[in-house]
């Protein structure tokens, strides 16, 4: 079957996500993952939105543009407060975040701020940090969804809107204060799956979507990521897995795409 590169970043996530688990989860491309997760393997999966909802079982077809509406936060088991949320995430509650982002570098700093050098006169302005910040800064574990371009794999973000392993170096995230053994864990993308390396934190390439190779993956990077001894062979998303997202989730395709796209 034919699948647009957003459906199989969108299965790829849903997959890393495990049941029992609590993921604080960021707005569009994410929130389709962790719907998906929830109907196929993960039901006791509890989702956290940053404005405060805590548990909800978002109603479908997906609306967009109403993250704070009554239907994202369908039986909700508690409606709590930004700040109580960010607070439970760094008292460790939070098991895993799920991020999307505009540019993302070796380290797996995070950009959703701005393009160009000049803060105060970007290139293009984007909505920013929002929650991704503390997600990224304060989560066990993070997922970042994003599109296998150029430009987005750059050598240097822009702008840290969240940061990853900061410069690599041993230490770096607690010396900024940030918690030890959290941070950024897999880059799901539109042709492969990549994680970081446990000594130099360095972005390391685990896997590519079938029918593709490394070096599909590898030219559409500004820098060259570590390589795993065994390079994985993705799965693409299967029947059931498109059936619920074209037929349940997002019938109007304004966040999976058009197949083949």
């Amino acid at each position: 079957m034919e699948f647009s590169e957003s459906e199989f970043m969108i299965c790829q996530c849903a997959r890393l996500i495990q049941d029992g688990t609590l993921i604080f989860i960021g707005y569009g491309m994410p929130q389709i993952a962790a719907i998906l997760a929830q109907r196929l393997h993960a039901p006791r999966m509890v989702q956290v939105y940053e404005f405060g909802a805590v548990g909800a079982l978002p109603e479908t077809p997906f609306v967009r543009f109403t993250m704070g509406g009554p239907r994202n936060c369908y039986r909700s088991l508690a409606w709590t407060s930004m700040n109580t949320i960010f607070a439970q995430a760094q008292l460790g509650m939070v098991d895993m975040g799920v991020l999307g982002a505009t540019q993302i570098d070796r380290f797996g700093n995070l950009n959703s701020t701005m393009l160009g050098a000049d803060h105060h006169r970007p290139g293009k302005r984007f909505p920013g940090s929002g929650g991704a910040n503390e997600v990224l800064s304060q989560c066990w574990q993070t997922v970042i969804v994003i599109k296998h371009e150029r430009r987005r794999f750059v050598e240097k973000v822009d702008f840290v809107t969240s940061p990853g392993y900061l410069d690599g170096t041993p230490g770096a995230r607690e010396r900024a204060g940030l918690p030890k053994n959290t941070g950024p864990w897999r880059v799901a993308t539109s042709k492969a799956l990549y994680g970081f390396d446990d000594r130099t934190k360095q972005m390391i390439l685990l896997g590519v979507l079938r029918g593709l190779s490394v070096d599909d993956a590898l030219q559409e990077m500004e820098f060259t990521p570590l390589i795993a001894e065994w390079v994985e062979e993705l799965s693409p998303p299967t029947p059931e897995e498109l059936r619920i997202l074209r037929e349940e989730i997002d019938p109007d395709r304004a966040i999976i795409g058009a197949a083949g796209e």
